[in-house]
């Protein structure tokens, strides 16, 4: 947060040669305020100038405390990434956190308190910066995230945070947070001990700094005390500590099924470290973060879910959307959950449905939302709940800037939509769909602007879901693009954009995954066995368990689209065992089970009365894996070769945020590297010959393997 007058609020300024410092003092209360570069990350021009920051500040004639504080908009967002990604080396890496760790430590033992005062987001290195202070005060604001993130990068916090969060807020909840690998809002922050207290702004912040220093003259962190309190009651070495870890690693194991080395990599580091003394117990979590920070699985985590995605989220920005008006044609879930978000991002909304008792579900579902958005003001609520106007009529939708249908799939009912609405466009009024699989060129038929004509595919819940696939087929104008991906941006998504062809890539890749469960299934294997290897291959949800989600019947609804629109007919047993569910009544998990028993939440037991394949001869865990997989890679091999990608880096990032496909991979083309091109089309070519022509490797991978090269390596 930016500061006017900021002698007036932190006293003199002590001169400095340091670049990225600025060291202020008043009645001996030192502020050392870090703006290294454009951002405060853990890196060597940071390390080296809060090094000389504390060093002069205890160093001052008649300091009495210090206070630690940012002159960027953030705290400090955590670790130089750049640097960390380039490093392979687990001894180099050891070597490098020893060192922050080793100025932390200095920040904690300088014989005087110390405060953090967290006027915006502090996560990762930045974070544990703030554990070194004796006490942290925070903005009260629930924009602002802290946390410890690092597991969802493939590695553990790396300076300090396993070993001081358990003293602040107890080893369950250390594990919990730690473990889930997401920051928290300031509220939450407050709730449960990360922080010590809130004020309303950068002065008031300051004031209760300097109260708290004067009150605590000679604090000491709860890890140097010989008998330190744990909050929660469970101290390390005793049988309920134990008990806690045995419970958490199978709470691990289930959650990940093994395929996640980083969560059970904190789980260790807490477990083995707070066992110990404070240091030893840093040393062991320095040496397991070294290992997980220079494995493939950290480095293709970091090189999607960061970097990349980094690089998706910048397309919109500084783009002119031109967008005031959004309306939504259809009020289904998707069709609310739209509204919603739009409305949300400050736009005027229409939500139109032919139905009344859909519109009144609509109603319910934005209202279920706003409820959960408690800290906002119910003024505030209200005021967002006024810009939706929920409607049967046709001319409340006239002057739209943009229009989305979320109607049914399909095509005859889109075009009659298409054609009824496009006349009531604002002059420059882009016309969306929301279709999942129907190609953009087939519905601009009924269009008569195809330049304003474009594919916004949306994932559900919409509210949760970050990806946002944009589809432009060549008669879309860039111009529409570029406001599209603007309009994107303003609500928060994600945006991959692709070029047109039935099922884009999200589509075509998901169908993959679904129809490769099933038809294992089909063949004999166990269902079971099935869903677990999905999982231990890292994919966020087993596929049967994903097809009751999207319910059987929308499933094959799909299915009989691609028919119609592609002529190409699937003749698979997998698909005959789906129609022989829902000829069951079993139509996913909205009607009472599909392949699951909602009641046991296992796989149902009449299920295998519906097999008549014989038992494979060949099965098995790895066999299982292998198959999700590589059908999966021979899909994106074929959406390559189609033409439907623009920037690879959209596949990985897509498939992550979109489907859920296996995180701890870095996403389909960081997975085919790992495994080798040459190899895995001599693979692919086996289990084609074996199993069915879907596992073919596509001539665009083939012309790879011939020529030994790689997506990113």
């Amino acid at each position: 947060m930016m500061i006017d007058n900021k002698n007036a609020l932190y006293g003199e300024t002590i001169s400095t040669d340091v670049d990225g410092l600025s060291l202020y003092v008043n009645d001996g209360i030192v502020t050392v305020e870090l703006t290294v570069a454009r951002v405060n990350k853990l890196g060597e021009p940071f390390m080296r100038a809060l090094q000389a920051g504390v060093e002069r500040a205890v160093a001052h004639e008649g300091v009495r405390g210090l206070i630690l504080a940012s002159g960027h908009r953030d705290f400090c967002v955590g670790a130089d990434l750049d640097a960390l990604f380039s490093e392979t080396n687990p001894a180099k890496v050891f070597e490098q956190v020893t060192l922050v760790n080793a100025v932390y430590r200095r920040i904690e033992t300088a014989g005087v308190p110390v405060v953090a005062m967290i006027a915006g987001t502090a996560l990762g290195g930045g974070y544990e910066l703030a554990l070194t202070a004796h006490h942290r005060i925070a903005l009260d604001d629930a924009r602002i995230l802290i946390g410890l993130p690092e597991v969802s990068l493939g590695v553990i916090p790396g300076a300090g945070g396993t070993q001081r969060l358990p003293y602040l807020i107890g080893l369950q909840a250390a594990l919990e947070h730690i473990g889930a690998g997401q920051p928290v809002r300031i509220p939450k922050a407050k709730k449960i001990g990360m922080v010590d207290a809130l004020a309303s702004d950068v002065a008031s912040m300051y004031a209760a700094s300097v109260q708290w220093i004067e009150e605590n003259p000679k604090p000491t962190q709860p890890w140097d005390q010989k008998k330190p309190t744990w909050p929660g009651g469970t101290r390390p070495n005793t049988p309920g500590a134990m008990q806690l870890f045995v419970g958490a690693s199978a709470f691990i194991i289930k959650k990940t099924a093994g395929a996640y080395p980083s969560a059970e990599g904190a789980l260790r580091a807490i477990a083995d470290g707070t066992r110990l003394s404070f240091d030893r117990g840093i040393e062991v979590e320095s040496r397991i973060f070294a290992g997980l920070a220079t494995s493939r699985q950290a480095k293709d985590m970091m090189g999607t879910l960061w970097f990349h995605k980094n690089a998706v989220d910048k397309r919109g920005v500084g783009c002119d959307a031109g967008i005031s008006k959004v309306t939504i044609l259809g009020a289904g879930m998707m069709g609310a959950g739209l509204g919603f978000v739009s409305a949300k991002a400050g736009y005027e909304v229409v939500i139109k449905d032919i139905s009344q008792p859909a519109l009144d579900v609509a109603v319910k579902h934005v209202s279920a939302q706003l409820a959960k958005m408690r800290h906002l003001s119910t003024e505030s609520r209200e005021e967002l709940a006024s810009r939706i106007t929920y409607t049967l009529d046709y001319d409340a939708v006239r002057g739209s800037d943009l229009v989305i249908e979320a109607v049914v799939e399909n095509v005859g009912v889109k075009h009659h939509v298409i054609r009824e609405v496009e006349p009531l466009l604002s002059e420059n009024g882009i016309f969306a769909s929301n279709t999942s699989a129907i190609p953009i060129t087939l519905l601009s038929e009924a269009a008569e602007n195809k330049a304003r004509f474009i594919g916004l595919h949306f994932f559900s819940p919409v509210e949760k879901m970050p990806l946002l696939e944009v589809i432009k087929p060549e008669s879309c104008s860039d111009e529409t693009l570029s406001r599209c991906l603007a309009f994107g941006k303003a609500i928060k998504k994600s945006n991959i954009v692709v070029n047109d062809g039935y099922g884009f890539f999200t589509t075509r890749l998901f169908a993959a995954y679904l129809l490769e469960g099933v038809q294992l299934v089909a063949e004999g294997h166990d269902a079971a066995l099935v869903e677990y290897a999905a999982r231990t291959a890292g994919m966020v949800m087993p596929p049967l368990k994903v097809f009751d989600e999207v319910t059987l019947t929308l499933g094959m609804h799909g299915f009989d689209v691609r028919r119609e629109v592609t002529g190409e007919a699937l003749d698979m047993s997998g698909l005959r065992l789906v129609e022989a569910l829902v000829a069951q009544g079993r139509k996913g998990k909205l009607h009472g089970g599909g392949f699951y028993d909602p009641k046991t939440k296992a796989i149902w037991s009449g299920l295998k009365d519906l097999i008549h394949a014989e038992p494979p001869a060949e099965t098995g865990l790895e066999h299982l894996r292998r198959r999700l997989m590589v059908a999966q890679a021979a899909e994106v091999g074929r959406v390559l070769e189609d033409g439907i990608i623009r920037d690879p880096m959209d596949v990985d990032v897509g498939a992550i945020l979109g489907l859920g496909f296996a995180p701890n991979t870095g996403g389909p083309l960081r997975w085919i590297d790992s495994q080798g091109v040459r190899n895995l089309v001599v693979e692919m070519r086996t289990m084609a010959a074996r199993y069915g022509e879907r596992y073919a490797p596509s001539p665009f991978l083939v012309s790879m393997a011939e020529q030994n090269t790689s997506f990113w390596e």
